[in-house]
């Protein structure tokens, strides 16, 4: 390993002792983790902070086999150190995607899942960029096939990965329509560009979508709900329509009207990104080199951003999170 820089034995990370709520969260001492075969150690300058952070510190989301129990999916930071058959350069500044790991100082992640941080790009705001990046295009523009013209229905609106859905499509010219639980919420989707926002509170969806639509319905959903929101999802797709599940925050189980199905010959998919290998991720990272980081070199894709936190905070920031009134992502600086 070649290791020009100068890194510690050991570092400081945020464990979970014992699953539970925010105070879960324990700021402690651990080893600086050793970049393998075709991997890069990283001095983090900030780590996002996600929804699948908060499921495990609840003992819900356990890590991966051989993935660390440091929580944090997305970092951006230096290389410091690069094993055998890592391409990355010493020295370059990069946002990359982790199994888990990044709530930490120093965090190892494969080289292939590593995107350069343009000169001059916010690193807190490059941190905040992968999870959501990487997740929302493989599941709306791969697995639901979303192209310029297209309508799209996207659930939680304001959250990470809403904001970042909304980014998206307005850079791929693709009509989106969000829903939030407050009208303040839908104001700020729509100020952020959102086409149309829903307050489900307040409105059937459902009809809404109709309505916005003018009864065609959308070419694809993106679902982070799950149970009583698939049968409903599925009334608002278009013929040849694609669902897309991410997530069951709303409950693992529905009940669906096979026939209506059959009649619209919808497609029903989901998939997870924490567990898929890094040759696939890898491929991901590829792909978004050329189609979705130019417009991060432009300056014309940058994540909404809400508050940051230094690293010892991580328990205020999972408290911010679990509140439900954060606009885009949260991100714990180090």
């Amino acid at each position: 390993m070649t290791d020009p820089m100068s890194v510690p034995d050991d570092m400081m990370a945020i464990g979970i002792p014992v699953p539970g709520g925010p105070d879960a969260l324990v700021a402690e001492r651990r080893p600086v983790p050793v970049a393998g075969e075709g991997e890069v150690l990283i001095r983090v300058a900030a780590a996002g902070v996600n929804r699948p952070d908060v499921l495990q510190r609840q003992g819900k989301y356990p890590p991966p086999p051989g993935a660390s129990d440091i929580p944090g999916l997305e970092i951006s930071g230096t290389i410091v150190a690069a094993g055998a058959g890592a391409d990355m350069l010493v020295g370059q500044k990069v946002a990359a995607l982790l199994t888990g790991g990044g709530y930490a100082e120093y965090a190892v992640t494969p080289a292939g899942q590593c995107l350069p941080v343009p000169e001059g790009y916010d690193m807190v705001e490059a941190a905040a960029l992968p999870e959501t990046l990487f997740t929302v295009w493989t599941n709306l523009f791969e697995r639901a096939y979303a192209m310029g013209g297209d309508t799209v229905l996207v659930h939680g609106g304001t959250s990470g990965i809403g904001t970042m859905a909304i980014t998206l499509c307005r850079l791929f010219d693709i009509q989106i329509i969000v829903t939030c639980g407050s009208e303040e919420k839908c104001a700020a989707a729509r100020e952020w560009g959102a086409t149309h926002a829903i307050n489900y509170r307040a409105q059937d969806f459902v009809e809404e979508v109709k309505r916005i639509t003018g009864g065609r319905g959308v070419q694809a959903v993106l679902d982070m709900v799950g149970g009583d929101y698939l049968p409903r999802n599925l009334q608002c797709l278009a013929e040849d329509g694609r669902h897309v599940s991410i997530a069951v925050l709303g409950g693992p189980k529905a009940e669906i009207f096979i026939p209506a199905i059959m009649a619209k010959r919808l497609t029903v998919t989901g998939s997870t990104l924490r567990g898929r290998s890094v040759s696939f991720k890898s491929l991901v990272a590829d792909e978004l080199m050329r189609t979705a980081w130019p417009f991060v070199e432009e300056g014309k894709l940058r994540p909404a951003m809400d508050q940051r936190f230094p690293l010892a905070d991580a328990a205020k920031a999972h408290a911010r999170m679990d509140a439900g009134e954060h606009f885009g992502k949260i991100v714990l600086t180090i």
